[in-house]
C-alpha cells in the first residue's frame, strides 16, 4: 500500500488517495532452474517472468555474468530486486537441496516427448540448460523419462531462445494447474 499525492497547483487542489498495490500469491509454486546460464539479458528476462508468475528462480553456477551485470538488470528492469532468486555453487549442491518427492522436469531439444504430453504438479522444478550447451548429458541420460522438448515445426531452427522456452513451459504448467 502506498500514498499517492497529486498537487494541482494552478487550481489550488491537493488530492490524496491511498492505493492498494495487489500482489497475488500463486499456488502453483513453480521453480525455474537455469543451469549455468551464460547470457545476462536472457536471465534478466526470465527473472522478470518469474516475478510475474510468482515462480522461484534458481541459478546454478558458474554463471556467464555477474549478478550485478547491468545487462541483467536492464533486461529485468527495475523488477530484479523483487525476484525470488537463489544461487547455488554447483548442480550437485542444488540437486541435494530439492525435496525428494518434488517433480523434476528437464527441457532439451534432445527430449523425445513434447512438453504438452507432460502433466505438471504444484512445486515442480523446471530445468533449463545453458544457451550454448544445454543441460549436461549425464543429467539428460539419467532423466530420459522426464526430459521434454518444446515442439518446433521448422528444421532450420536449432532451438528456441531460452527465455521464450521458459515462458512457454511456465505458462503451460500454470494452464494445467488451473491458476
Amino acid at each position: 500500500m502506498f500514498l499517492l499525492v497529486i498537487q494541482l497547483k494552478h487550481i489550488g487542489f491537493i488530492i490524496k488517495t491511498t492505493i492498494q498495490q495487489e500482489t497475488h500469491s500463486m499456488p502453483h509454486e513453480i521453480n525455474v532452474v537455469l543451469v549455468e546460464p551464460e547470457i545476462p539479458m536472457n536471465t534478466g528476462t526470465i527473472g522478470r517472468l518469474c516475478l510475474a508468475t510468482g515462480s522461484i528462480l534458481h541459478l546454478i553456477e558458474p554463471l556467464g555474468f555477474e549478478i550485478s551485470d547491468r545487462r541483467l538488470k536492464r533486461a529485468g528492469l527495475d523488477y530484479w530486486k523483487h525476484v525470488n532468486v537463489k544461487t547455488y555453487s554447483n548442480l550437485e549442491t542444488f540437486l541435494q537441496s530439492i525435496p525428494p518427492a518434488a517433480q523434476r522436469v528437464y527441457f532439451s531439444t534432445k527430449g523425445e516427448k513434447d512438453l504438452f504430453q507432460h502433466t505438471f504438479q504444484p512445486g515442480a522444478y523446471l530445468f533449463f540448460g545453458s544457451e550454448t550447451r544445454g543441460l549436461p548429458k549425464s543429467l539428460l541420460q539419467s532423466n530420459q523419462e522426464t526430459t521434454y522438448c518444446i515442439p518446433q515445426y521448422d528444421d532450420r531452427i536449432r532451438s528456441i531462445n531460452i527465455a521464450n522456452a521458459v515462458g512457454i513451459a511456465v505458462y503451460e504448467a500454470i494452464r494445467q494447474l488451473g491458476v
